[in-house]
């Protein structure tokens, strides 16, 4: 990885926080929420930033829709997000396989 794709990878991520700042508070509220859990549970697809870009799309789209957030993932937000990256793996998982203790 050089220099210009560091440089691209943050205008990118800096777009994508724009984005998600133009959402209304409570959407705002779940999508960290969601970023962190996220962050936490470490899908390996988080890195290819199709994932928070979706959640973005989709957010979006329900705000303008006049949705609340909660009407568009339920009230159970991990289920929500376990739900999205139920058939990605994990770097936890990796790490389990290479320990040898799956």
């Amino acid at each position: 990885m050089g220099i210009q794709d560091i440089i691209e990878g943050k205008r990118q991520w800096r777009a994508h926080l724009t984005r998600i700042k133009a959402l209304p508070p409570d959407y705002q509220i779940v999508y960290k929420e969601m970023q962190r859990y996220f962050f936490k549970v470490g899908p390996v697809e988080l890195h290819e930033g199709t994932l928070l870009s979706g959640i973005a799309d989709f957010f979006e789209e329900g705000a303008a829709a006049g949705k609340g957030v909660l009407e568009l993932i339920g009230d159970d937000v991990a289920a929500f997000c376990d739900d999205l990256i139920k058939d990605s793996r994990t770097y936890a998982e990796i790490y389990q396989e290479s320990l040898g203790t799956t």
